[in-house]
Parts: C-alpha cells; structure tokens; sequence
C-alpha cells in the first residue's frame, strides 16, 4: 500500500512502491520453513488463534500444504519451549549442512530462481561476542567443535549466507551481527539486515521520542510494562531470553534523544522496560507508557500510552516487506549489512564506526532515498528553496 514521491511536489508523480521497483509477484511466492512442532501452517494458525477459523478455512488446503522440516533446536538458549521435531547430529557443524541442503531442496522442489530467509523464531538467551565470533575460520572451526557460543539462529544464518541467501533476522538474537557473518555475507556477495521487528512499544518509542527531541521537550522517566500471552511472551518469560530483548528495547531513547548533545534535556532519564507472561491476552498485546516531561522552566508534565495491539498483525507485513525488499537488494548486487531497512527494526544493523539511527522518520526517508537510488531517480532533500524567492 506504500507510495513514493518523485521529483518536485508539481510533479504530481506517487506511484505505488510495489509498481515502482520491480518486486517479486505475491502470486511468485513460496513459503516454507522449520519448526520444533509438527504441526502444518493451517493446523500451527489454528491453535496461535490470531485469524479467525472462517478465514483460515478458506485457504486450508494451501497452509495444510506447508509442512515443517524439522528445526535446529536447543533448549540451552531457549529455556521454555521443549519441541520434539527437531534434527539430530554430533556435531553444529553436521546441523548447517543439514539446513544447506534443506534449502537446496526446497528451491528445486520448488523451481525457485531464488530465496529469501527470515528469521522468525523465538528470542534465545543473551549472548556476548566471544572470540569464535571474530572471523570465519573461527566460527567454522566452532560450529566442528560444537562452541557453546553459537546458538541456532547463528547456524541458520550460516546456512544462508554460506548458499548466497539474504538473511534478515527478525528477533533480537545475536544472529549475524558480528564480523565472522560480515566475512561471510561479503565472501559470497549476500545481503544481511536485522535486528528484531519492530512492532508494538518500541514502533510507538521511534515515533514519539523524536517529537519530543524536535520541540526540545525534557525526558525525566521513561516506564515501559507489556502483557503478552503467546508464544513469544512465554519465551520471553524466562530471565536469559528477556535479557536480550530487553537490550534491544533499551538501545533506542539514547540513540534518538542523544543525551550527549542535549544534557539539560536527557542526561539523567530513568527508563524502565518489563514485560509480562499473561496467558488470556494470547496474541493481543498491551504496551503501557508513562512518560515523565519536563518543558519551558522545568515544569512537568506526562504522557500516558496504552497500546492494545496485535502482535502478529503487526509482525506480519514486515516479514513480507522484507522478504520483498531483501530479494531486491539481492539482485541489485547489494552486499552485507542492508541499513536502509532500519525502518522494519528495533535494533538495526550498522557499521561498528557508526551509531544505529532509529528514528522512524528518518529512517523512511533512508528506505525511500535508497528506492531513488536504485531506480536512478533523484533524492529528495525537502529543502524545497526552489519553490520559493528567497534571493533577490
């Protein structure tokens, strides 16, 4: 549904986005994927209760036809779930094999020209870089020596990158955002973006923390709380899995607001992220904010956000837009880590040397510059001094 502008505001010229760049046909795709449960999709969608069962049986027969291949699982990094439908080998190393040649079966069964992979699973436990992460002999050495370091979601995106498949991670998973995957990613000329969709709290904290810096409104506190009753919010009820969501949640009021620039206005902010296991709210997400502000002579004043949400209707269209996109950048030779898709994420991907941005209008504004680029078309600026006689 996403339109964009070329050229100057006279023009009139807003194609749609999808008939602007040549992206893949709906009709084009092929899904498929792992699990740890046997479940087909029409069967896993009937008990994830997000759609209604009248929509779902209209299209029963195609999700009865995605059937799972058994997943790459470990209960060490995530805690609370215990599928039965998983791989078995000795050896990490044994485990990407077994996924490489699960896509290559899949896109011959197939007949694809191409794929795309999105990880979409549960948040695993915090993990740090460790030396096994700081280059490709390192990590191919620890994937033969089972290194407790690379999770699942790491071996995945191995896989990927290693046959030439954009990989773009959807959870907050330290997955392929260190330098052994950006070997990897520039050794076989393969986009990569991440990390964790951004959806609910955090898509509210990328549209509202940027207002505040642009009116030079203080921040004095900052509460976030969450009930979810999903899946995701039982994984997330375990302290290992939350941790690394919760450093994804946190990273984004600094970066926007930077205190460092502003220290009357945000230095000294307190800001708090919980998130609780609620089984009655299912799939039907709540975000809760109280903002403390602060504006001309100090003077105090709040904001209060109750977001009840849906937390795959929400995650959904990203996962098809970067599936689009990822392709995209593929065949326009794009290599390494896709910035411009900050937009679709909390913790977006960048050069060590330089500082994350996630601000929401800005990053639709990079999105959107990148689509001129490739197009050949020209970057708006919105300085707009020609439409004006500023000079005499």
């Amino acid at each position: 549904m996403g339109t964009i502008r070329l050229g100057k505001r006279t023009e009139k010229r807003v194609p749609m986005i999808k008939e602007f760049v040549p992206l893949a046909e709906l009709d084009d795709l092929v899904f498929g994927g792992w699990d740890i449960f046997e479940d087909n999709a029409y069967q896993a969608s009937l008990k994830a209760g997000v759609l209604k069962k009248g929509l779902l049986d209209q299209i029963q027969p195609e999700l009865e036809a995605i059937k799972p291949m058994r997943g790459v699982f470990s209960r060490d990094y995530v805690k609370l779930l215990d599928g039965k439908y998983i791989k078995s080998a000795k050896t990490k190393w044994d485990y990407a094999r077994m996924l490489m040649d699960d896509m290559t079966a899949f896109k011959e069964n197939n007949r694809l020209d191409r794929v795309v992979a999105v990880w979409t699973g549960s948040t695993e436990v915090f993990l740090k870089k460790e030396e096994v992460h700081q280059s490709l002999d390192a990590f191919e050495k620890g994937l033969k020596e089972n290194h407790p370091a690379i999770a699942p979601s790491m071996i995945y995106a191995y896989a990927a990158l290693k046959l030439g498949i954009p990989y773009a991670n959807g959870a907050p998973n330290l997955s392929t955002d260190f330098p052994a995957m950006f070997e990897l990613a520039k050794e076989t000329s393969t986009p990569i973006s991440g990390k964790d969709f951004k959806t609910g709290q955090t898509l509210m904290k990328t549209i509202l923390a940027p207002g505040l810096k642009a009116r030079l409104l203080g921040l004095n506190g900052w509460f976030s709380t969450n009930i979810l009753g999903n899946r995701d919010g039982e994984v997330l009820d375990d302290p290992g899995s939350f941790k690394t969501k919760e450093e994804s949640k946190l990273s984004v009021l600094d970066q926007i607001l930077q205190p460092e620039v502003y220290p009357e206005l945000y230095s000294n902010y307190y800001h708090k992220v919980r998130i609780n296991y609620y089984p009655p709210r299912g799939d039907n997400k709540e975000g809760w904010d109280n903002l403390d502000i602060f504006g001309w002579l100090g003077y105090p004043m709040q904001i209060k956000v109750d977001f009840l949400c849906r937390d795959s209707i929400l995650a959904a269209p990203i996962v098809l837009d970067l599936a689009l996109f990822m392709d995209l950048a593929r065949r326009a030779n794009f290599t390494g880590i896709q910035e411009w898709l900050s937009f679709y994420y909390k913790s977006p991907m960048h050069l060590p040397e330089l500082y994350p941005e996630h601000d929401l209008f800005i990053q639709l504004m990079k999105l959107k510059n990148t689509l001129r680029y490739i197009m050949g078309e020209e970057q708006i600026t919105h300085l707009g001094a020609d439409y004006y006689e500023y000079y005499r």
